[in-house]
């Protein structure tokens, strides 16, 4: 694939991630369906404000969330620095974040401040820990939903975007099974940038690179989940987390989404299948399941997102991204960057990115 095309696809997946943010603002966790298809009628198709009293009161259609926020920081120190560079981050958050938050739930820029960021900002500002002594066990997407842009920075050298993931992740979510699912989300993202397809096949390429000492996985098995051979080493490759499972599911969901004998209709009941809740394992099935089913239309795969309530924000956010990975920023409907605001800084960020990964 073309350099052109793979920056494409990376200026895509940032973009997607930036749209599924907003789009997820207006109606961010209602978990009766009920009112929130009261509140936004039958479907919701672009962005929307929140209403009094909600989680991002105040804020506009269109905007981004304290999540967009800190994505948008981990976007400019990648662009500035040229590389993942954790002192820059850091310095980031402590000078343009925490001195905007007061450790409650609603301050600071986005309108809702997370329990994670929450609980790191106690932690680094009340308690003057330094970084690395922070982490907490939120089991939420939260990482995720800035190392993307790690995984798109180092989508054409896997060993790298382990490594910056796991030690980004670490700095707010200590969990080693949190950990193990993001950094395996990075790397699915990092293959969809690189133009491998969103099928049955991609657990295979990632278990490749855990074979090939590129990926930290402990892998016992051979081949297609084969059993150790006689003689063989315990395990034929050690890694940091204890088990490749997270690198398995993103090909489950592709299978489920390829077969006709499944179907989840409509398609933002996925929410109902795999969970409506916050946590990661909620979360990332159904955005997998999404971002398979709909790999070539963003539109579709964002808006189920968001029709699905409950954590509708960082499910399309996951969606977006993994979607605007398969479609390119060529693929994104123009009106969800018209509609954004800044959308055209936002895509020149975007843009500045993608061009790096030439850049290893």
């Amino acid at each position: 694939m073309s350099n052109e095309h793979i920056q494409d696809r990376a200026a895509g997946a940032i973009m997607g991630a930036f749209i599924g943010d907003a789009l997820g603002l207006g109606p961010h966790w209602y978990y009766d369906l009920d009112e929130l298809r009261r509140d936004y009628g039958d479907w919701i198709d672009e962005y929307t404000d929140p209403k009094p009293g909600r989680y991002h009161s105040g804020l506009k259609a269109g905007q981004l969330s304290q999540a967009g926020f800190i994505l948008t920081l981990m976007v400019r120190s990648l662009v500035d620095c040229g590389k993942y560079d954790a002192e820059d981050f850091c310095r980031r958050l402590d000078e343009e974040l925490f001195p905007f938050l007061d450790g409650k739930p609603f301050s600071g820029p986005g309108g809702y401040t997370s329990q994670s960021i929450r609980d790191a900002w106690r932690k680094r500002v009340e308690r003057k820990l330094p970084w690395g002594q922070i982490g907490g066990h939120a089991d939420t997407t939260e990482a995720i939903e800035r190392t993307l842009a790690i995984a798109v920075r180092y989508a054409m050298n896997p060993a790298k975007l382990a490594v910056a993931i796991a030690g980004n992740t670490v700095l707010t979510q200590s969990d080693d099974t949190i950990v193990s699912m993001t950094v395996a989300f990075g790397a699915a993202l990092g293959l969809l940038v690189q133009g491998e397809p969103f099928d049955r096949n991609l657990s295979g390429k990632l278990m490749a690179l855990v074979k090939s000492g590129d990926l930290p996985f402990h892998a016992v098995t051979h081949g297609n989940l084969e059993p150790p051979r006689p003689g063989d080493p315990d395990p034929p490759r050690a890694g940091r987390f204890a088990s490749p499972d997270a690198l398995l599911t993103p090909s489950y969901m592709a299978s489920a989404a390829a077969d006709p004998d499944i179907r989840i209709e409509p398609a933002w009941k996925v929410s109902l299948v795999y969970g409506m809740p916050c946590a990661i394992y909620h979360m990332l099935p159904a955005a997998y399941y999404l971002a398979a089913r709909f790999h070539d239309n963003f539109e579709s795969a964002v808006l189920h997102s968001v029709n699905g309530g409950g954590q509708n924000q960082a499910r399309t956010i996951i969606t977006g991204t993994l979607v605007g990975a398969q479609t390119g920023l060529s693929g994104i409907p123009r009106r969800f960057i018209d509609g954004l605001e800044s959308g055209e800084l936002l895509k020149a960020l975007a843009m500045e990115l993608a061009l790096q990964l030439t850049d290893l």
